[in-house]
């Protein structure tokens, strides 16, 4: 995509979130990004096509010219990827049909290349974990503590992923130490929960950021997305798997995730000052006995309750009982019966996900409302009170 001098120049990320991507539009005479929803596109000299599909084959790179074939590339998904890579501060960025699908690519990519083997650090979003744990890629995984890492290392070690802030107990990792242990194996960071608001781990040392891009990217909860920011050299084997596999994000995915990104920084912004002040009243309330909270801040909040998790769950009113996350809407589920039930439950428990942990993710309703819900449901139905002893502990 044509970009102008000042366009290149560094700019805030707010700037970016609202920029990025549409640096072409005023010389095409547009203010909004348009759609294109076309499948396949006219070609009069085939000569040339057959040219630029060599060369994709070979090198998995995207000229300039023309679209070919909605598989291989969209105008409208392309602006989206444009915009993510300037915001995690990136090369390139390459989107895929859902987050477990850039995943997937990801570790396609490496298997190709003989590297099935993993490192990586729990807790992981629970189908991450069931994915590399599973095998059903023909990957093999060590899971270790950070410390471990570079002991894990092996000479077809393909991958070390962790995530931090880590779903569901927002555990926090330190980014740059766990890439000093890579050595020369990339690190893919999952980055869903603290989006390039709160942290950019390229900068860290990483050189692959995962993004459910349904979650905050999108923020509304009505698209589903993934992407993977990373250097130009590992986007275009990505994209190669992606045109292989047939894993793309359909255009109107990409037109509302670019959307989505002008938001961003407010709604994250917004979310995190609501959700540290619930987590103030949460620590001081006897019916909680841990509350989970990163040192970098965010809108997701993990608390564990000393009644039945389960009534909590059905008690709420304003807040939605449902998994995902990101959403301008507040939305609560219990990590250990949908998003992590498919890890074991002996790897849940020992990865701090208790049976009691709860996992908010705050959106952008009136903290005082919040919670008021959070307050009666906490009651239940049998007006329920703790036991004295509680505790607040920092997510480490």
């Amino acid at each position: 995509m044509a970009t102008d001098d000042f366009s290149a120049v560094s700019r805030a990320l707010a700037t970016e979130a609202v920029h990025a991507g549409r640096e072409d539009l005023a010389g095409l005479g547009l203010h909004a990004p348009p759609l294109d929803l076309s499948t396949t596109y006219p070609s009069y000299d085939s000569r040339d096509e057959a040219a630029r599909i060599d060369a994709f084959a070979a090198t998995g790179a995207l000229d300039d010219g023309p679209p070919v074939y909605a598989r291989l590339s969209n105008p409208t998904v392309a602006r989206f990827e444009t915009a993510l890579a300037k915001l995690e501060g990136t090369e390139s960025a390459v989107s895929f049909a859902s987050g477990m699908a850039a995943l997937t690519a990801v570790l396609l990519v490496r298997a190709s290349l003989g590297l099935r083997h993993v490192v990586a650090v729990r807790p992981l979003y629970g189908c991450s974990d069931h994915l590399l744990n599973a095998g059903l890629l023909g990957t093999e995984v060590t899971w270790v503590d950070p410390a471990g890492i570079a002991d894990a290392i092996r000479p077809d070690t393909g991958l070390v992923l962790v995530e931090s802030p880590a779903n569901p107990t927002l555990r926090e990792l330190d980014l740059r130490a766990i890439a000093h242990s890579c050595g020369s194996v990339p690190l893919l960071a999952d980055n869903t929960f603290a989006t390039p608001v709160l942290q950019r781990p390229v900068e860290s040392g990483a050189r692959l950021v995962l993004h459910s891009a349904t979650k905050y990217l999108g923020g509304h909860g009505d698209v589903m997305g993934g992407i993977v920011a990373c250097d130009e050299e590992f986007a275009r084997k990505l994209r190669q798997v992606r045109f292989t596999t047939g894993g793309v994000l359909h255009p109107f995915a990409g037109y509302l995730l670019l959307r989505g990104l002008a938001t961003l920084p407010v709604r994250v912004r917004a979310a995190s000052a609501t959700a540290a002040e619930l987590v103030a009243r949460l620590s001081a309330d006897p019916r909680i006995s841990a509350v989970h909270y990163p040192r970098i801040g965010g809108a997701m909040v993990a608390f564990e309750t000393v009644g039945d998790p389960h009534e909590v769950i059905g008690s709420v009113r304003l807040i939605t009982p449902a998994v995902s996350l990101g959403s301008v809407d507040t939305l609560i589920q219990h990590p250990a019966s949908i998003s992590h039930r498919i890890v074991d439950a002996g790897d849940r428990r020992s990865s701090g996900v208790s049976d009691r942990l709860l996992r908010m993710s705050v959106g952008l309703e009136d903290v005082e409302d919040l919670w008021a819900d959070l307050d009666q449901a906490l009651s239940g139905p049998r007006g329920l009170r703790a036991r004295d002893g509680r505790r607040t502990e920092a997510a480490s």
